[in-house]
């Protein structure tokens, strides 16, 4: 008998975050291990906000969700984090970092020199270069998305269209890649996390995920908080504030470190720094990628 899992994750088919899906289903459930056995069927389901699937594994509705995190262009996302810290309970259980290649997609045996109007999500501008080079001329169209730049074109199927989007959207609907990776950087990658509603288990090369809100803001506050990770030789991989959602000035700190909660001195640190802070909340413990 089937064991199903539902997944929900940042829509709509075909986006980068579906193909982080991919990519985990991929390492983690490898059809290899269940020769002989009935392999779990997982269903991906599209939400079209970060809010929502967070929401969708916080009401029971899917097992575990998918959403970005961080890039390494643009930095955090700060919606992802602002859920997480302020509105829900669920856990960080894993994460993926995937290279963002950006591809031009058109209709099957599309001419370039044809090309006048290329539909694109605003992060085309990570495309800039390629096309003020190639395109100096053509009308950019806004889409919500480049899975929806990608839909749209197939829609329209016009030869004078363009799209910039994923290679898992062009695959979706049934369209060509004229021409791969024309991003600018080719170092662009987006970190994303699974979250459920448990701890991970540790695995010994894990990383924790933290939110420190403040008793009250003084003088060597974050000094303090800081000190409980050098004083056990914890080594910090991200610091950052952002807005408490209450007066102005008043922040909390994200930290990520290396290690899993229950490990002896991230237990130690977490537990002395509840001491001296207003509440530490555990945004969950999990293995590095390494994918």
């Amino acid at each position: 008998m089937n064991h199903y899992k539902k997944i929900s994750y940042l829509g709509p088919e075909g986006t980068f975050t579906e193909e982080a899906l991919l990519k985990y289903l991929s390492k983690t459930i490898p059809a290899a291990d269940y020769a002989g056995k009935a392999v779990p069927e997982v269903i991906k389901i599209a939400y079209p906000t970060i809010p929502e699937v967070i929401r969708s594994v916080d009401r029971g509705e899917t097992d575990h969700g998918v959403i970005p995190i961080e890039n390494s262009i643009e930095g955090s996302v700060n919606l992802t984090q602002d859920v997480l810290t302020f509105e829900s309970e669920a856990k960080i259980i894993a994460e993926i970092a995937i290279p963002i290649k950006h591809h031009l997609i058109g209709i099957k045996k599309a001419d370039l020199e044809n090309i006048k109007k290329i539909i694109s999500h605003p992060h085309a501008a990570q495309c800039r270069i390629y096309l003020n080079q190639h395109f100096p001329h053509a009308e950019i169209i806004a889409a919500n998305s480049t899975a929806e730049a990608v839909k749209k074109l197939k829609e329209i199927s016009d030869e004078d269209r363009a799209a910039i989007g994923t290679k898992t959207a062009a695959e979706i609907y049934g369209l060509e890649i004229l021409v791969s990776d024309i991003e600018d950087n080719k170092e662009n990658k987006t970190r994303f996390i699974v979250i459920g509603n448990h701890i991970a288990k540790r695995t010994g090369t894990d990383k924790t995920s933290i939110v420190c809100f403040l008793k009250k803001d003084k003088p060597g506050s974050l000094f303090n908080i800081l000190k409980e990770f050098a004083e056990r030789e914890i080594n910090l991989t991200r610091l950052e504030s952002r807005p408490a959602k209450k007066d102005l000035g008043d922040y909390v700190f994200m930290i990520d470190m290396e290690g899993h909660v229950h490990d002896r001195e991230i237990y130690e640190a977490l537990e002395s720094l509840r001491n001296k802070v207003y509440l530490v909340k555990l945004l969950g413990s999990y293995p590095v990628w390494s994918g």
